[in-house]
Parts: structure tokens; sequence; C-alpha cells
């Protein structure tokens, strides 16, 4: 295309509440514009590169076997109420009312529709396998939107869904979709990690995401630098101290100091390893008990993974009125209250924690023994140098990253509850046996941007750039210079995807442009061709300059695009 005819508009300046690189050249590569606070609209550029993003995810659905549909974005609130997940998605959920009075909600996630159509469809085991999928504008009320297309209230996602008879079936649809999600990832030329990962409210008893590491990511994952050990933050674990001390008998101690763990610790000339945080926390209106070692803190998206959002810390008041002492001198010891301890403290004993009464402690804490009600969870933050909780020698890195795709193992969470079933060759009826993949295709884009780039704008890979190559003739009103422009536009755009910079503007702000949108390939046409018949050719990652005269520009552009298509290729 010509860009003088086009709807092409650069920024001058990065957006000022923009922190993500991605989101910044997005604004400023006029591929996205803001429509309101967590929407965008996608730009003739954009929908360019997103296309072929889409195209990849189709490719590579359809070789294991996925059928395509589309969703309705619209949903009524009963095939929610089936599953719970009306009251459990929370605000994030939104919901809306039609003329009847009647409730609807916007789709953030379609299991429920999937199961649905399945329960409809479905009759017996000689329909099954099935593997479903689309890709489709998906809504969720983000209440602090940020990072660009990384966290918004309105987004694209590639979901699919296998119906199977039986968990080893799900595994084995599980796994294509982990290797087609691979293949994916490395032909839009992401660089990823794979980590154990929480499920949340998707529920079901596996998954995974897909990680790309990034200094400015939002999530965080524990690696170890000698296996192959990777999880998220949210269910990561580390091999655990012991926490067996000398048993004895309960014994209160005066601690006239204040009461964090640190400044007792020192008082009393004990190890920090000795003692257990008790954190009072109320959730449902009830009092809850999280203990940790004294060493550690918890992590609150394990928290939320146990109690959800609905969890808060207790007040001063609240722990008062609940245990007779401040914050620092509590715990469960003599309480009523449910508690739930860090799988690190399961054989603890001879440990020290809060009496339950200002300026004391208790010492000689035999979990098991002095405790009741108490469910072992893995709640504690997992730190840098950690043990490997799998490997003997490895310790763990934490890496910032952004998530990029997510896989379940559903089982039968929702065609239990939705009474999807099929008859299996005995003529018994069971319920369908499900999986759920996604892959956020606004975040696939400016995961691309994160790893891909300079400090000049976007370096695309080839497979999805915009478009391929950029003629940049420096003077358009030489008539000879504008005449070759012309013909090797006609020449190339017979194979490739062409943009013409027919625009009248001085040449450093056309290479500026051509730097910020990240065209993979220039050609320049200028004072060399009107002294010595010759083009350059410059590559966008690169300082190489390449001089050619133009019987010889095809075959040399050729090879350069076949070259850096070989970098994403699939064996």
């Amino acid at each position: 295309m010509k860009i003088a005819s086009m709807f092409f508009e650069t920024k001058k300046e990065m957006p000022k509440d923009a922190e993500m690189i991605s989101h910044k050249l997005l604004i400023k590569g006029g591929y996205v514009s803001l429509s309101s606070s967590g929407v965008y609209a996608y730009l003739p550029l954009f929908l360019r590169v997103y296309k072929k993003v889409e195209k990849i995810i189709i490719e590579e659905m359809d070789r294991i076997g996925g059928q395509q549909l589309l969703l309705p974005v619209l949903t009524p609130k009963e095939l929610w109420d089936e599953t719970g997940r009306w009251n459990d998605f929370g605000s994030e959920m939104f919901r809306l009312k039609d003329r009847k009075d009647r409730d609807y909600a916007l789709c953030p996630t379609h299991e429920e529709v999937i199961t649905d159509i399945a329960r409809k469809s479905i009759r017996s085991y000689k329909q099954l396998p099935q593997i479903w999928y689309q890709i489709q504008t998906k809504f969720r009320d983000e209440p602090r939107p940020r990072s660009g297309l990384l966290r918004v209230r309105q987004f694209e996602m590639k979901d699919s869904y296998s119906l199977d008879t039986n968990t080893s079936n799900l595994e084995r649809a599980y796994n294509k979709h982990r290797e087609a999600y691979i293949r994916m990832f490395k032909r839009l030329g992401i660089d990823l990690t794979i980590v154990e990962a929480a499920s949340g409210l998707m529920g079901g008893a596996k998954s995974e995401e897909f990680m790309a590491i990034s200094d400015s990511g939002e999530d965080r994952i524990a690696l170890c630098n000698k296996c192959d050990y990777s999880s998220n933050m949210e269910v990561a674990d580390t091999k655990s101290n012991d926490y067996n001390f000398e048993d004895s008998e309960l014994k209160e101690i005066h601690t006239p100091v204040k009461g964090d763990v640190e400044t007792v610790s020192d008082y009393l000339n004990e190890d920090r390893k000795r003692f257990i945080k008790s954190i009072l926390i109320i959730t449902d209106n009830k009092p809850v008990f999280l203990l940790v070692p004294g060493e550690r803190d918890i992590e609150e998206k394990k928290i939320e993974l146990i109690f959800g959002e609905k969890f808060r810390y207790a007040n001063d008041k609240e722990i008062n009125q609940y245990t007779g002492a401040d914050k620092g001198y509590i715990s469960p010891i003599n309480l009523d209250i449910k508690v739930y301890a860090d799988t690190s403290l399961k054989d603890a004993k001879g440990m020290i924690s809060g009496a339950n009464k200002n300026d004391f402690h208790i010492k000689g804490i035999n979990i098991k023994r002095d405790m009741k009600d108490i469910e072992f969870v893995n709640i504690k933050t997992v730190r840098e140098n950690d043990n490997c909780p799998v490997c003997d020698s490895g310790k763990l890195l934490i890496k910032k990253c952004i998530e990029i795709g997510h896989i379940f193992q559903l089982g039968t969470k929702y065609s239990a509850s939705m009474k999807a079933m099929y008859l299996d060759n005995n003529g018994k009826e069971k319920p369908i046996v499900m999986g759920s993949y996604g892959i956020g295709l606004g975040r696939v884009i400016s995961t691309i941007i994160e790893q891909h780039n300079d400090e000049n704008g976007i370096i695309w890979p080839i497979s999805i750039a915009p478009f391929s190559i950029i003629i940049i003739p420096l003077n358009i009103k030489n008539e000879k210079i504008m005449n070759k422009a012309e013909e090797l536009y006609a020449l190339l755009k017979k194979d490739h995807e062409v943009m013409l910079d027919d625009r009248d503007l001085r040449a450093g702000n056309k290479f500026k442009d051509a730097d910020l949108t990240g065209i993979p390939v220039r050609i320049i046409i200028g004072k060399k061709f009107i002294e010595t018949n010759e083009i350059e050719i410059s590559i966008r990652n690169s300082t190489e300059k390449i001089t050619v005269k133009p019987t010889d520009l095809l075959n040399v552009v050729n090879e350069i695009i076949e070259d850096k298509k070989g970098l994403c290729k699939i064996d």
C-alpha cells in the first residue's frame, strides 16, 4: 500500500500514562487508539498483525483436529447459575438486563456455553472425542486497566475445548494442545517457558501456563537452575527447612517488646526458624488463622486461591476481640478458630508463637498436638535461591514474565453440574470429560513487542509483520527516483506485502517511522541511485546495509525474507 493514502499516523511523543514498552510503541506507532479505560480500537496496521497471529493459531488448531465455531458473547444468567459462577465471578463480570428485566452477562469465558452445546448434541461415546475452538471477543470488568493490551476490559481470545470419554483421553487432548501451543509461539517468535499453574476459578485437576520472560512482566515464576522445575508463584514450593525441634511442654514466656518475629527472636536470642507467624484473617465473616514459619511471609495469591478475593486481614479491634491480645502476641493456641498452616509446618514442634496475651509468647508448641481444626496448605512465599522442591542440588530463580496462554484439565467440573452426559459402550450414562485451553491475542502481540524492540521502535518477526517491505524514495519530486520506486513497488507486491512511502517528508522522518512501525526490510532509493544506479537494502534489526543494482534487487530481497522466515519455521 502507498502510505500517503493509508490510515497511517505515528505520534511524536510516547503516551505519558504508558509504562510498558509495548503499550508505548502500539500507541506511538499508530497501531491502536484508546477508546475508553481498558478498551482499544485496533487500527489498520494492528489488524494486519492480528490477522496473521490469528491465521497461525487457526492453522495449528486445525492441525490437531480442532473445529472452529463462534459462540455468543451475550449469555443468560441461568447458564452461570448452574455452575455457581454467576456469584463466583463477582464484580469482574459485566452484567446487564434486557427490556424484560432478564439477567445477562457479557462472557468473560465460555465453559458454560460450550457445555450447554455439548449436552444438547453429544449422546454417545461414538461422538467423542471432539475439539471445538473459537476466536472471540470477551469482557472482564478489570478494576485497574493498565499495561496497554495486557490488562483490559475487552479482549480477543482463542479458547478451545476438548470433550472426551475418560481422563486418559483428556490427557491426550491436553498434550495435543500443549504441543500446538509450543508450535504457535515458536512461529510467532516468542521465547517462552511452561510452568505449573493454579486452576483458580476455572477449576480442574491440572493446568499449565505459557509464560514469556520479560522484565516488565506482571507475573512471577520460580525456575530451578538445575532441573526442569518451573511454577507460577501461586503454586510454587520449595524444599522446606526442618522445623522439628526438641519436643517439650508448653511454657508461657514474658516478651515485653514489640511483638514481631524479628524483635522477639532477638530479645529471646532464638533462631527465627523456631517461630510461627500467626496471622488472623476474616472470610465469610468468620476468623481464620494462617500460619507460616517465622522466616517466611504469606503469598497472597495462594490465599486468594483458597478463599477467593473475599478474605481480608483482621483489623486491630477484631484481633483483640477474637484472641484477647494485640497483633504480634496471638496464635491459635487454646482458641476455637479454624487454622490453615503451611505444609512446611506439618511436623513442627518446639516452636514459639503468641500466647494471646499482650507481652507474652508460648514456647514448646507441637503443632499437631496443640492446635485444633488444622489444615495444611502451601501458603508461604518462595524466594530467590530457595532449594528446588524436586531435585537435590537446584536453586530457585524468580523471574518476571507475561502469561500468554493457559491450558486446563477441567475433568467433569462443568459437565457434572450441567448434566452434559454421554452413553458409554455399555449403555451407562457418564459425564463428558473436558479440557479448556486459552490464548489472549492482544497479550500475544504485546508480548512479541516486549521481546522484539529497541530504542527506535518495534522489530516484528516477519511471520506477523504488517508489511514485509517498505520502499522509501528519498525525494518524491525526482522523477527518476519515483519511477523506480513505483516500478519496484509493482514488482515486489506480486509476492510480498509492500509499503511505499510516497509522502513528501524529509528522509529522517521516513526512517523514524519505518523503525517505529517495525517493518523488517527497507529499500532506500536516493542519491546513490541517481549517481551510480544503486539501491540500498537494510534490515530492521541490523546495522548492515546492502547495496545492489536494480536487476539484482528481487533475488536479494527474496533471499533476505526467506532467511528471516526460517527463524520462525517449524520442522
